[in-house]
């Protein structure tokens, strides 16, 4: 049996966010199972998964063994790897994923950035990660360096005060005039377990609100092998999410008709079977700008990655930050 005591960092967080973050290769199925069960216990009562902990509270923990695999992972650890930093201070730090990289390790992936940074900077008293890309998205995110802007940063994100835009580049013609997608989400599995969205109706009970600013940046014409494919262009947009749902831009985009380029999940198949062999060999999204509140100094920021060398040839030179 082990006491946990929250510190004044960790103040506000949910118990099994917590939990998760303390118990560093235990999982999460084994937090959740412990806390349902009424094994953790929260100044000798019991606890819920969504209950906010706060300074001083003592946990009981119970024994816990560590998985087979979690025994793997602190034997054979993720390589350690730094990424291009924009920026960085005490808080936190800002870097531009690559595509191709997950940013944790999860189902069918050991390690992401966040191992590996770790494994990069083992003088780090804490790195988290603040949000999430999907694995085929570059550009930027956002990691805490102390619980208290962690949790600072996460509750400007959480409270839709941060301005997220995204680069994609799309198929056809985007209609200046659609500027606003306003859809629910839902979330479901394919047969093999591999995780899906699609719109569904607002009154859906699974449903999430899901909203997306849409500006056409740039208007494209096709490579000539691929004019009869592409008779209307290409689209260059940028996408700001109001909501932060699983893969909001790439179902938005395409329910309204105009996948995004190199789109594996949502997209159009055949032009990314064409894009490949003309050069475009991953998913155009890109996360561009983000706009956020600094955790600690109350300043107003504005970070950007810009496009990596991979998808500079399919935008225009002028680009600007600014745009």
């Amino acid at each position: 049996m082990r006491h946990l005591t929250v510190d004044e960092d960790s103040a506000g967080q949910r118990l099994d966010n917590f939990l998760i973050r303390e118990l560093k290769g235990v999982p999460k199925t084994h937090i959740y199972r412990i806390i349902r069960s009424g094994e953790v216990r929260r100044n000798k009562g019991r606890v819920g998964a969504d209950d906010r902990v706060q300074a001083g509270d003592v946990l009981r923990i119970p024994p816990i063994r560590v998985s087979e695999r979690a025994e793997e992972k602190l034997l054979h650890p993720a390589p350690a790897r730094q990424f291009p930093v924009v920026f960085e201070d005490d808080a936190f730090l800002a870097i531009d994923k690559p595509a191709g990289v997950a940013v944790h390790g999860g189902s069918g992936v050991s390690f992401g950035v966040i191992e590996q940074m770790r494994q990069a900077r083992p003088e780090a008293r804490l790195l988290e990660l603040v949000h999430r890309l999907d694995r085929e998205t570059s550009g930027l995110l956002l990691i805490a360096k102390k619980k208290s802007a962690l949790k600072a940063l996460q509750d400007q994100f959480r409270e839709r005060e941060t301005g997220k835009t995204y680069l994609a580049l799309v198929k056809g013609a985007w209609p200046a005039r659609l500027k606003v997608l306003d859809q629910t989400l839902h979330k479901y599995l394919l047969a093999d377990g591999e995780r899906r969205v699609k719109v569904t109706s607002k009154d859906d009970p699974d449903g999430m609100h899901s909203v997306s600013l849409v500006k056409v940046a740039a208007r494209l014409a096709a490579p000539a092998s691929l004019s009869t494919l592409l008779p209307d262009g290409l689209s260059l947009l940028e996408v700001t999410i109001k909501t932060g749902r699983t893969h909001q831009i790439r179902v938005h985009l395409s329910h309204a008709g105009h996948p995004i380029a190199g789109d594996d999940k949502y997209g159009d198949f055949e032009l990314n079977r064409q894009l490949t062999r003309v050069g475009l060999k991953r998913m155009f999204l890109h996360a561009w700008r983000l706009r956020l509140t600094h955790p600690v100094t109350g300043s107003a920021m504005e970070l950007h990655a810009e496009l990596p060398d991979e998808l500079r040839p399919w935008a225009p030179v002028g680009l600007k930050k600014g745009d």
